[in-house]
């Protein structure tokens, strides 16, 4: 074991007992569990400035939820951060998860951002907070990302186009509001269930539209009416699949930049979407 994290987890008064143990799921950063002294613990060995990400991140979302799980950080120096291990053994509860993100994005600002930029994946989100959502949404992740994926050839001109069009659009049909704390990247695979409840790990954390994380649960997964019922409490936007459309779009642009074109086809699906929403 290395000696900056022998001397992290010395520090967190941890003295561990075996080795670390590399779990799945380590696509960005290695990801270990550890056995120690007061229970297991997950280790994550990466960037020193992703790392303390994270941990700011977990920290602001274990302080503005009571419903969700967030793992506590435990420790963080050198490139190591230590959290707690959750208990995966809870049973999936979707309306559980809806009233823990309505309360998450209770939480709100009037500026939409970050008062530092992060990553998604490995991409680099630029944060820098503007008073306007649709400004926020249009400068700060469509424009960059269809740049991103035009330059490196991932996606053709007309293509692009059709983005940059949608992008200048978004004044014309959302209402602009105060930005919500949002997870920033909760697909399926960063929820878990505890016995305690839901638990939301690995977080892209800024303030934005709500919508940015049930569009990305939606994405790579399905939700049942209790979610909807439980998030919405009957209150659900009338536009919601025009939403939906425009804040999936982000990610499958991501997901084309990290992954390759084999996620064209949703980024088309989505401008399509807009598009046919527009000429209504």
């Amino acid at each position: 074991m290395e000696s900056a994290l022998t001397a992290l987890l010395e520090s967190s008064g941890l003295t561990p007992k075996g080795g670390l143990q590399p779990l799945s799921g380590g696509d960005i950063a290695a990801v270990y569990q550890l056995d120690t002294d007061q229970g297991s613990v997950v280790v994550k060995h990466d960037e020193a400035d992703q790392l303390r990400g994270e941990a700011e991140a977990l920290r602001a979302l274990r302080g503005a939820c009571t419903r969700l799980v967030v793992p506590q950080v435990l420790g963080l120096a050198d490139g190591w951060l230590v959290m707690e291990a959750l208990d995966t053994s809870g049973k999936r509860d979707d309306a559980a998860l809806g009233e823990g993100l309505k309360e998450l994005h209770s939480s709100v600002a009037e500026q939409h951002g970050w008062h530092w930029d992060n990553a998604c994946g490995r991409t680099p989100q630029p944060n820098a907070p503007l008073g306007d959502g649709r400004a926020f949404q249009r400068e700060r992740r469509l424009l960059p990302l269809g740049e991103a994926c035009y330059q490196r050839g991932l996606i053709d001109k007309s293509l692009f186009e059709r983005i940059v069009r949608q992008a200048h659009t978004l004044a014309d049909w959302l209402p602009n509001r105060p930005a919500s704390l949002v997870h920033g990247d909760l697909w399926y695979g960063n929820v878990l269930y505890t016995p305690s409840g839901p638990a939301i790990i690995d977080p892209a954390i800024y303030r934005h539209y709500p919508e940015v994380d049930i569009a990305m649960l939606t994405l790579f997964g399905s939700l049942d009416d209790t979610f909807f019922e439980a998030y919405w409490n009957g209150d659900a936007p009338t536009d919601w699949p025009r939403r939906e459309a425009l804040f999936q779009l982000y990610p499958l642009l991501n997901h084309v930049l990290l992954f390759g074109t084999s996620f064209r086809s949703g980024v088309e699906r989505s401008i399509a979407t807009l598009e046919t929403y527009q000429d209504l």
